[in-house]
């Protein structure tokens, strides 16, 4: 007979760990943003930011570890300069997603495409 594993012996989840590069967190960043959502998009950039090292981005942006855990929190209702200190400061993350998407299904219909104009590395959060 099978051993039954209760939720509460479950490991929790951690999105952040999940984050192992810029890449994966602009995905993570894109998806969340194309939910409309604007606190979600506040703690996707909370998780974003402890994937990169609450400590760095507190620095960055001169904000306490602890006022950037209590503003991008799940339900937080963060102020504008709050995200937007996150986003320029450290985050710096663009959605070269759709852009590759793009690039890939054009490439399929007429060939290879210049990339210059698309911005193929990763940028600053506009």
């Amino acid at each position: 007979m099978a051993q039954k594993t209760r939720i509460a012996d479950l490991p929790d989840f951690d999105m952040a760990q999940q984050l192992k590069s810029e890449e994966d967190i602009a995905a993570y960043i894109t998806m969340v943003t194309e939910e409309g959502n604007a606190a979600e998009l506040a703690h996707a950039l909370g998780v974003a930011s402890k994937a990169r090292g609450m400590s760095e981005i507190a620095k960055a942006t001169g904000l306490s570890r602890e006022a950037l855990y209590k503003a991008l929190k799940p339900n937080a209702k963060p102020r504008f300069d709050t995200i937007n200190r996150v986003c320029t400061a450290s985050i710096q993350v663009h959605y070269f997603i759709k852009k590759a998407a793009f690039l890939a299904a054009a490439e399929q219909n007429v060939g290879p495409l210049p990339t210059a104009s698309f911005g193929t590395s990763v940028g600053k959060c506009t």
